[in-house]
């Protein structure tokens, strides 16, 4: 069994707490909450009285021999700092997303786990949707053929309260930045996961509803995979009252779309089919031929989280800490996904596009003037 203490009592702290001690849908005999800390005494208090268990400081949380692992809910800048105590006191890591705001913090973290030779991951939940495991399959079996392109739309709104209600909310130095680092960060991570590394971007970065804040609430960018995909992204908190997340994937055989973490469209072409010159336009849908009904609602914590996705990741966590090996969210892949942030946010300050570190795709020719579809 792997014991558990967390750093930091906000939302996410909390709920993760609550989803460690559930004694349906946590991890009873896998895992085990023994500790919080964070840096409000009475919170933390109140916390741990809510969980059952210790409230503690960090300091002492990192000494207890009896806590193996630490998750950290710490403001995003802040994430490295706390991970790399945590390692040095020789406890396996779990860090929130980002991984940290800036890739020197992200790198100082990723070695001093390379260095222990302990396991770090970072929670990217979705990476255990069902929809995203069945999409993830299809295109490592090559179903939807050459990867072609991929939208990333997330058209979520927030109030000004929201970022009122942390001091760090909305800074540049914890926080990171707005809607694309903080919100999107999710579906960036998943965009790689699925088609491969971007390796150039061409961005656009505006704040058009809030104020009192210094980070964006709009991003846009062109993407350019190294695989030779082009996407689109679009990340905001500005888009009242508020819509779902979407991820389409499209190849010459085959196309996916994730709605609200839910897969609404999905066709891999069969042998010897042809569409027809024109396309279907969005007709064949195969969802219902390649997921099964489901049978109830999944279970969704009081704050309306769902238990499944993150019970999977924190599974996953403690079979990596016991087999040796790394997770399937782990630092390298998180890493990836704040390259991709602090790429657009580059491009956004110079009006130019931004290659990442992963090579670029030869450029392909573009279409002759004058032709029409």
């Amino acid at each position: 069994m792997l014991r558990f203490g967390i750093i930091g009592c906000g939302v996410l702290g909390s709920f993760l707490g609550r989803l460690l001690t559930h004694e349906r849908e946590g991890l009873p005999g896998a895992a085990r909450l023994l500790a919080v800390a964070g840096r409000d005494p009475q919170r933390t208090k109140d916390t741990a009285a809510a969980l059952r268990c210790d409230p503690l400081t960090v300091t002492d949380l990192l000494a207890r021999p009896d806590i193996d692992a630490v998750v950290v809910c710490t403001p995003s800048g802040t994430h490295a700092d706390v991970g790399v105590r945590a390692l040095r006191a020789g406890k396996h890591v779990l860090v929130e997303k980002p991984v940290d705001v800036t890739l020197d913090a992200a790198d100082r973290l990723l070695d001093a786990a390379r260095d222990s030779g302990l396991t770090l991951g970072v929670v990217s939940q979705h990476r255990f949707d069902p929809a995203v495991r069945l999409v993830k399959s299809a295109v490592d079996e090559g179903r939807f053929g050459t990867l072609t392109s991929l939208v990333v739309e997330l058209p979520w709104w927030r109030e000004q309260s929201y970022y009122a209600s942390g001091s760090w909310r909305g800074t540049p130095d914890l926080d990171g930045g707005g809607a694309l680092i903080n919100q999107a960060v999710h579906l960036v991570d998943l965009a790689q996961h699925l088609a491969g590394p971007v390796a150039e971007v061409a961005a656009h970065t505006g704040l058009l509803a809030h104020h009192d804040i210094d980070v964006e609430d709009v991003a846009s960018a062109s993407l350019r995979f190294a695989g030779g995909a082009l996407g689109v992204l679009l990340a905001t908190t500005a888009a009242y009252p508020g819509r779902t997340a979407r991820l389409a994937v499209h190849g010459d055989r085959g196309s996916a779309v994730i709605d609200n973490d839910e897969l609404v469209y999905f066709h891999a072409a069969r042998k010897g089919e042809r569409a027809a010159a024109y396309g279907a336009f969005g007709a064949g849908n195969q969802v219902a031929d390649v997921l099964p009904p489901r049978r109830a609602e999944p279970a969704r914590d009081r704050g309306g989280l769902l238990y499944q996705p993150h019970r999977d990741q924190l599974a996953d966590f403690c079979a990596a800490v016991r087999e040796g090996r790394p997770p399937l969210a782990d630092g390298d892949g998180a890493r990836r996904a704040l390259e991709v942030v602090t790429a657009v946010y580059a491009s956004a300050r110079a009006g130019a596009p931004v290659r990442t570190g992963h090579p670029a795709p030869p450029r392909s020719s573009p279409a002759p003037e004058g032709t029409s579809p």
